[in-house]
């Protein structure tokens, strides 16, 4: 299902263009749960997104290490490195990376701090396949938006 920019679902294929710019993007999908990491990267690659992905947020790092990324999509609660810290440590180091939080229905807390230590996005858990790919690109759109307007600051 393609979706338009007014956030409705649509039929259809999607314009040739549009793949394209898609597939530049990587996305790194961080959840411990291997169940959502499988449904996040189907729905996504569909899209025709570059989807990688990491049981957690240490895991996530040593990936950041050899690999660009573009958007990271993460889950809140993970052991080893939950969402919370791997959200400040990409901000830090890699402000140029957009980062999706994953969260439960009705947590409106964890999502308000997320939002506040920089997070770009988020999506509360359940979610429709839509859902994602709407956020996704929004998120896609803000970072490309940033960039412009700083490339313009320097000339």
């Amino acid at each position: 299902m393609n979706v338009d920019h007014h956030g409705r679902a649509t039929k259809g294929l999607q314009p040739a263009g549009e793949l394209t710019m898609k597939s530049s993007i990587s996305i790194l999908i961080v959840d411990d749960e291997l169940m959502m990491r499988n449904l996040l990267e189907n729905i996504l690659s569909r899209e025709g997104y570059k989807i990688h992905s990491a049981e957690n947020g240490l895991k996530a790092l040593e990936f950041l290490k050899t690999r660009k990324i573009d958007i990271i999509i993460t889950d809140m609660k993970m052991p080893h490195m939950g969402g919370f810290k791997l959200l400040g440590i990409v901000k830090k180091e890699h402000p140029e990376i957009g980062m999706i939080i994953m969260t439960a229905y009705g947590d409106t807390y964890t999502v308000k701090d997320a939002l506040l230590l920089g997070a770009d996005e988020y999506v509360t858990k359940p979610f429709k396949s839509y859902e994602i790919s709407l956020v996704v690109e929004r998120a896609y759109w803000r970072i490309l938006s940033a960039s412009n307007q700083a490339s313009r600051e320097h000339i």
